[in-house]
This record gives C-alpha cells, structure tokens and sequence, in this order.
C-alpha cells in the first residue's frame, strides 16, 4: 500500500505541475481577449469536454471521472480568468 500511496502522491505532484501550466494559458487569454464577454464561450466549454472524453477513452480513463473533473476545472479556469482580466483592465484604467 506504501508503494501505491507513493504512486498516487507523485502523480498529484505532476498534476499539479500541468494544472499550472494550464493557468498561464489563462493568464495569457485574459490578455490576449479584448471583451470580457468572450472570457465564456459555451461552445469551447463543450468541444473540452467531448476532446477530454474522447481521450479518456484512449487511456482508459472512466468517462464518469474525467467529465465531471474537467467541466469543474474549466469552471474554475473560467472563474480565474475573470479575475485576471478585470486584474489586468483595471490596471490600465488606474494608469490612464
């Protein structure tokens, strides 16, 4: 059981390691978008999630795991580069 433990352990680490990766793609589309109207789109949230399933399903991963885990990620995602954007615009505004 150590062994497993051990396992699970070094695998959130690199988990963790590719989840921020994935927030500096966020930090970079609060940047890059100009409408903050555009921080959610519907039909990205949707293409996610059917590309995760699918390669869910090449890894063996449970579909039942994988879409709930990445529609919450990208709800946070979302949620984070919100943040960021109004971070960024209100920076502009206060130095303009």
């Amino acid at each position: 059981m150590a062994e497993v433990r051990q396992g699970v352990d070094a695998l959130d680490r690199a988990l963790v390691s590719l989840l921020a990766e994935r927030q500096r793609y966020m930090d970079a589309a609060a940047r890059i978008k100009q409408d903050r109207d555009a921080v959610r789109d519907a039909a990205r949230i949707e293409d996610v999630v059917a590309k995760v399933k699918a390669a869910a399903r090449t890894a063996g991963l449970s579909e039942e795991i994988a879409e709930p885990v990445w529609r919450t990620l990208v709800e946070r995602c979302i949620a984070y580069e919100f943040e960021v954007w109004d971070a960024l615009r209100s920076k502009t505004q206060a130095s303009a």
